[in-house]
């Protein structure tokens, strides 16, 4: 009888007969994949078939068959033993002589003996069992979804059974049950500053994804801690907070005229009370509700002249508030007229008014204008200048911005050692900055594109992945999850492409609009022409450029067609 540990939960790792097998060992996927699966399957069996469907869908049955007996091969290879894995007929399975432990059936049996007794105890010794999340490293792979989900469902049951209040809020930390729950632990403890830092806590993770705050419920609570008697007064930045919450609740609801007028007062009181991280705070749900009205480019221009006059030192805190929607709303074809006579004219109320800030962003937005234009000179000329400026307003979040730009200028000539150089000066300010948890996945994303390396390019997507929360900013998260599946599409992964592009797709859908679409386009070319599918992949190029072309994007279009004539040469653009 020989002894297989499999580690599936925070990490996959396996031991035979006390010896654990070096990760080298795994380095052809199939070979751990087909571990895996048979590790998490019931009874450690699987038909043959289900294995070929899993990992080679668009496969005909003699090449993934042939595919299957060579993962199968290597498998047996990497553990050091032919006979750990048998092929009885159809089925697949690890033999009867392996006495088999995995830590995802210990947890799994100790979860539901806790939840059996009720015992909060158990449970806690159960919870204490799971060691991280299933297979980490491999999350966009369909077949792991269903298993994830159900131990995802069986941990959340445990520690909420268990009152495991702190556990739950680490697995989730927008989890508001488990939030307020804690919040009424301090208050009943006579503690207001915990009930505080916990709301606080709560905002700060819904707000990572834009346009989400705090429910009714969790406002009420926390204005009953402000409330709290016998303490001292809640500070000015602890009621506006409350204030940006409760708009965020009638943006939700669609009450927007409420919403902004809540915004307009709340933002009053920030500046007022000099508070520039909630004046951006403010500022964005301003933004969301003029998004959703249809007339966010009118308000961005008014903002922006508005506050160059009035308060220079606020300007940054401003753009903050737009941060996401600008990089949605300025990719419009149609109004990059407007944008860029908005922009100079910015230029010159900034020079009037002596705005380094208000400068800076007019020079960010020509520079972005003229990119997307396809004129990387002059785009690079702006940008440079930009940047001065943004260092001289102490404007961290433009700053990065204009990196950013730089490096995708960097990225279209070719020249991926000097987008990597323009990232790594981003990055320290990227995490300085209140909005790093967005500006960290733009800088990602190209650091994607500007991996060298196949080993890289692996590493750089792993770290993407780990970005990608459930809270993660859709429109900022957008670029990494394309830049992810094209890498991955290139390097011939395409078991990990087709759910990655069905979310981005689901993503891109509820914004209208912007440069994602052609995008998404042009990925599916690269899957289908990967698929060995010309046709298709040669539509989905047409697709894309087009759209580029409707955009004002030559050089995509120009990228794009160029895919089609490498798919088939008499079809491609004259």
């Amino acid at each position: 009888m020989v002894q297989l540990v499999i580690h599936l939960l925070g990490r996959f790792a396996v031991r035979v007969g006390g010896e654990e097998v070096p990760p080298i060992a795994w380095k052809r996927d199939r070979a751990a994949a087909i571990v895996k699966l048979l590790a998490i399957s019931p009874q450690h069996r699987i038909h043959r078939e289900q294995i070929m469907e899993a990992f080679w869908p668009d496969q005909d049955a003699e090449l993934a068959g042939a595919n299957l007996r060579k993962a199968i091969h290597f498998a047996r290879r990497a553990m050091g033993a032919h006979d750990l894995i048998a092929v009885n007929k159809e089925i697949v399975a690890f033999a009867d002589e392996v006495d088999l432990v995995t830590d995802l059936e210990r947890f799994e049996a100790a979860a539901k003996r806790a939840l059996r007794s009720g015992d909060p105890a158990e449970c806690e010794a159960a919870a204490d069992l799971n060691s991280g999340v299933l297979l980490p490293d491999d999350r966009f792979l369909e077949w792991l979804d269903a298993p994830r989900e159900r131990l995802q469902q069986l941990n959340r049951s445990v520690l909420r059974t268990g009152r495991l209040w702190h556990r739950l809020i680490a697995l989730d930390p927008t989890d508001e049950e488990a939030q307020r729950a804690l919040m009424q632990a301090a208050l009943d403890a006579g503690n207001r500053g915990e009930a505080i830092r916990q709301f606080d806590q709560l905002r700060e993770r819904l707000h990572a994804e834009l346009g989400v705050g705090p429910s009714k419920a969790s406002i009420e609570l926390y204005e009953r801690a402000l409330a709290l008697s016998g303490v001292e007064p809640a500070l000015p930045a602890e009621r506006i907070r409350a204030s940006i919450a409760w708009a965020l609740v009638h943006l939700q609801s669609g009450e927007f005229d409420k919403a902004a007028e809540l915004a307009r007062e709340t933002r009053a009181q920030a500046f007022d009370s000099g508070l520039a991280r909630e004046v951006g705070e403010a500022g964005a749900v301003l933004g969301l509700t003029a998004h959703m009205q249809g007339r966010w480019p009118q308000l961005f221009r008014s903002e922006f002249t508005e506050w160059v006059r009035s308060r220079d030192d606020f300007v940054p805190s401003v753009f903050d508030g737009h941060l996401c929607l600008a990089e949605f709303c300025l990719c419009d074809a149609k109004g990059h007229a407007a944008i860029a006579a908005s922009a100079r004219e910015l230029m010159c109320v900034a020079e009037e008014a002596d705005s380094i800030a208000g400068r800076a962003l007019a020079g960010l937005i020509l520079g972005e204008i003229a990119r997307c234009a396809g004129d990387l000179d002059a785009a690079e000329k702006h940008l440079t200048e930009a940047e001065r400026l943004h260092v001289g307003a102490n404007a961290l979040s433009g700053r990065v911005l204009v990196l950013e730009r730089l490096a995708e200028i960097a990225l279209a000539r070719g020249q991926k050692w000097q987008a990597g150089r323009l990232i790594q000066r981003a990055l320290g300010d990227a995490a300085q900055s209140w909005l790093s948890n967005h500006l960290l996945l733009r800088l990602q994303a190209l650091a994607v594109r500007a991996a060298t390396t196949p080993e890289k390019v692996e590493e750089a997507i792993l770290t993407g992945d780990r970005l990608l929360t459930p809270g993660a900013c859709q429109p900022c998260s957008m670029a990494l999850r394309i830049a992810s599946t094209v890498a991955l599409t290139q390097a011939g992964k395409l078991e990990q492409v087709d759910r990655r592009l069905n979310e981005a797709e689901r993503i891109a859908g509820m914004w209208q609009g912007g440069p994602w679409a052609a995008a998404l386009w042009e990925a599916r070319g690269l899957q289908r022409q990967a698929q060995a599918n010309p046709v298709r992949a040669l539509a989905a190029f047409a697709e894309a450029a087009a759209r580029y072309e409707e955009l004002g994007r030559p050089l995509d279009q120009a990228r794009c067609n160029g895919r089609m004539s490498d798919v088939m040469p008499e079809h491609a653009p004259r």
